[in-house]
């Protein structure tokens, strides 16, 4: 058993961040406090965990769900928001690596995700702020050349909902000159990511499942067929477990440590704008993201504020001033917005794979786990949650095509896996600076 007195969400209450202050529901979850008996164990308040629960919770399977901190305490509730569709890694990256076949199986659900939310959505009358599109944005004429291989290549998988832009055609979408180009995908979108998580949170409730707040995971262990978790304040004995704890897991579960290195990514917000700011900024309300290796992305919020984000920090640790760190980015795409007030600033932590491809797989023959989205996650996380719990149900045929994929450690093991990501960051991001 592995403990640890100090506990990795402080006081558990949510980022100081502007989706906290404007969240649906402030209310706290009860802590789980001694034994308990469910079906199927969720470990995870994230996206992950609420899609496993919510389609378990579906299909009639008794569900208790265990969070540490808060529903949506890590990245689903900090994210930038954004519904882009696909893994980190590219179809292309994919089919050299892993064959033509499997590329194929993952082209023909990289949308999926993006369907599960809207239909959660229209479904449960969860209110997250859904708006439709997202741009990715060319600095160069590489990265122009990149995303129209990108064009043809979802096109050849049956996606066609790609357009091209022109520089000038992208001042429709952007008031800013620095990008030469890019490309809408229209099955895109962004939303009010806490809230949509609060709202899954509720759904799973509305079903029959169980949720509990403040609530760590310490340790399992088997005892015949059953799985016995025990929490800071509890047990919960299951017939299977599902661990969705991604960059927060720690070391509860040491098989599952070294497989993803926590990455920190930063936010900023404005205040709010005004609709002659906002029109001038963002006419269509679409949110972007560029393509560079180490990206920015921005959108408005509903109530005509800028969320602007980027920025890494390999390790998770967070820098001392995000502020800082975001303005002169966000002031280089839009000098309109010079000075402006900032009113909230705030980071967090998603989990990198090396090969940048979520991994899914069992630890025992009842025990599932998915985690390593790499920044991808709001889609995929939905989409392994629907995968997971068809695993759970007897039907394994997805969820054994991604267990299959094999995963690649980072090069000199944990000890070196950051300054290794921070050499290869350094590269890509001077490649992208000299256009290369």
């Amino acid at each position: 058993m592995i403990k640890d007195n100090k506990h990795y969400a402080g006081n558990c209450d949510h980022a100081t961040s502007y989706y906290a202050v404007s969240a649906n529901s402030k209310s706290v979850r009860d802590a789980l406090i001694g034994e308990h008996e469910t079906d199927v164990c969720v470990v995870g308040g994230g996206y992950s965990g609420l899609s496993s629960a919510l389609h378990l919770t579906e299909k009639g399977h008794a569900v208790t769900l265990i969070e540490g901190a808060r529903i949506g305490w890590g990245a689903s509730g900090r994210n930038g928001g954004q519904i882009v569709n696909g893994l980190n890694a590219t179809l292309g990256v994919i089919e050299k690596r892993y064959g033509e076949q499997f590329a194929s199986f993952v082209g023909s659900l990289v949308q999926e995700g993006g369907q599960i939310i809207r239909g959660n959505i229209k479904k449960y009358n969860i209110q997250c702020d859904l708006k439709e599109g997202n741009l990715f944005a060319a600095y160069t004429q590489k990265h122009l050349r990149e995303l129209e291989a990108k064009q043809q290549l979802w096109r050849s998988h049956g996606m066609d909902g790609h357009v091209m832009l022109s520089k000038d055609e992208m001042g429709h979408y952007i008031g800013s000159d620095v990008y030469c180009g890019g490309m809408i995908d229209k099955t895109g979108g962004h939303i009010h990511p806490l809230n949509l998580a609060l709202g899954e949170a509720n759904a799973i409730e509305a079903n029959g499942g169980k949720i509990f707040e403040m609530t760590r995971m310490e340790s399992m262990e088997k005892q015949g067929q059953d799985i016995i978790v025990t929490t800071d304040n509890g047990t919960i004995r299951c017939k299977k477990l599902v661990i969705c704890g991604n960059a927060y897991l720690g070391k509860v579960i040491p098989k599952l440590t070294s497989r993803v290195m926590p990455v920190s990514t930063q936010i900023i917000t404005t205040k709010p704008l005004g609709e002659d700011l906002t029109k001038d900024i963002l006419p269509t309300d679409i949110c972007v993201e560029d393509v560079r290796y180490i990206l920015d992305y921005f959108r408005l919020t509903a109530d005509k504020r800028l969320l602007f984000g980027g920025g890494t920090v390999y390790g998770g640790s967070n820098p001392k001033n995000v502020m800082n760190k975001l303005r002169p980015n966000m002031e280089k795409v839009f000098p309109q917005l010079k000075g402006i007030e900032i009113d909230y600033a705030w980071s967090g932590n998603f989990a990198l794979s090396f090969s940048r491809v979520p991994q899914m797989g069992k630890l025992d023959n009842n025990i599932f786990f998915a985690h390593g989205y790499s920044g991808h996650g709001i889609t995929s996380s939905h989409l392994f949650g629907r995968i997971l719990s068809e695993a759970i149900d007897n039907d394994t045929k997805r969820f054994d095509e991604f267990a299959k994929v094999p995963w690649i450690p980072f090069p000199g093991g944990r000890a070196l896996r950051v300054p290794y990501s921070v050499a290869g960051s350094w590269w890509y991001g001077l490649r992208d600076t000299l256009g290369l």
